[in-house]
């Protein structure tokens, strides 16, 4: 049963909710799977790939670990079960040029990449999967398109 339909909202005004969106996308990400995160700073980008690394650490029976935003070192890795998790933050970049140090899309075989702040990038892979997050009713309430 997909967890929400292309086009749909899902409800993440209060962290719970958020929480909740997050384990059940992560039992359905798989190797090579590419997540670009939109929105505006503080809406929730950072806390969902905290509870998705998260739950997939708990699954894995593994400790969790303290997952923070990347801003400032663009980059953090996890390594759980033999898949490398990858969540960038590009926010700081402020040209394309700045993304060929970082070889994105290379070996993605054996990855799940977050890429939040992605609108710098002008060449997207095919099968990307876009979530955006977006404030409602004066920033009162949450939710995230797909």
């Amino acid at each position: 049963m997909p967890i929400a339909t292309k086009g749909s909202k899902v409800d993440i005004s209060s962290e719970k909710k958020l929480e909740e969106f997050s384990k059940k996308l992560s039992v359905k990400l798989k190797k090579g799977d590419i997540l670009f995160l939109y929105g505006e700073m503080g809406v929730g980008k950072t806390t969902f790939v905290k509870y998705l690394i998260n739950d997939l650490q708990l699954r894995s029976r593994l400790k969790l670990t303290e997952v923070t935003s990347p801003t400032f070192n663009i980059m953090n890795e996890y390594l759980i079960d033999g898949v490398i998790i990858k969540h960038y933050d590009l926010y700081r970049l402020k040209s394309p040029n700045e993304l060929i140090d970082l070889n994105l899309f290379d070996e993605t075989d054996n990855s799940i990449m977050f890429i939040e702040w992605p609108q710098i990038i002008k060449h997207k892979p095919n099968s990307v999967i876009e979530l955006y997050f977006e404030y409602e009713d004066n920033y009162q309430n949450r939710f995230i398109k797909l």
